[in-house]
């Protein structure tokens, strides 16, 4: 199974909202809409329309991950993300986060995930996220009507300088997560040479100072000689 970020940004919308606002779940159309433009607690921002969230909802709704419900005058919708995975409460607020904020460190998950999941310390996220990673890509007897996907989730190269390795979900494909090693190994260079060019910056302010200093004491020390020679 591989999904767009537009679905992954749908999918991650309804979750996280039928967590943290259960009274207003599930979700109209327009509220799923605002819930995917948030500015906060998403990366990237998206600016989705309409048309693009009701694309996405068709596709998971045939993927049996969404699916509309009419018990009131609004169309409204909710997800099937824990039956479909066959997830716990603890794999969903991860596998949530991830979708909607992108590869992060277990700390930085830790968090975030207050509001739908309290972590007790990094070992139990870390034991979470490698539970997902260790997933079987055999049937699970108990869990008969769940989706054989194999892995959830997978651990990205340590950036450099970094003391926590990131976490990624394996739902965009292989192609996204070669994307994002790309991103974090170019990242830390801009890093550094941003570091490298303010402290250029910084010294060159701090010799313009001294010159200007010493400029000043040369003159203060010309006009004193010059007012000696002329009493003299």
């Amino acid at each position: 199974m591989q999904l767009s970020p537009v679905q992954l940004r749908v999918l991650g919308a309804l979750i996280e909202k039928e967590i943290t606002t259960p009274e207003n779940y599930p979700l109209s159309l327009n509220s799923l809409i605002n819930a995917c433009n948030q500015r906060s607690s998403r990366e990237p921002v998206m600016d989705l329309d309409e048309e693009q969230v009701r694309q996405a909802l068709h596709t998971l709704e045939d993927l049996s991950l969404t699916a509309p419900t009419r018990d009131s005058r609004v169309t409204k919708y909710e997800h099937r993300a824990r039956t479909v995975f066959n997830l716990r409460r603890d794999e969903t607020a991860l596998l949530c986060l991830l979708f909607l904020r992108g590869p992060q460190t277990p700390g930085e998950l830790r968090s975030r995930t207050d509001r739908m999941f309290s972590f007790g310390d990094l070992g139990s996220v870390t034991a979470t996220l490698d539970r997902l990673a260790a997933r079987s890509s055999q049937p699970d007897p108990a869990a008969p009507n769940a989706v054989v996907t194999g892995p959830l989730t997978t651990l990205l190269p340590r950036q450099p300088g970094s003391r926590e390795a990131r976490y990624a979900h394996l739902l965009g494909g292989a192609i996204a997560i070669a994307a994002y090693a790309t991103i974090a190994a170019t990242q830390p260079e801009a890093s550094s040479a941003s570091q490298r060019i303010a402290q250029l910056e910084t010294d060159l302010a701090a010799l313009t100072a001294i010159v200007q200093t010493i400029q000043s004491k040369i003159s203060v020390l010309k006009s004193s000689d010059e007012a000696t020679k002329f009493t003299d």
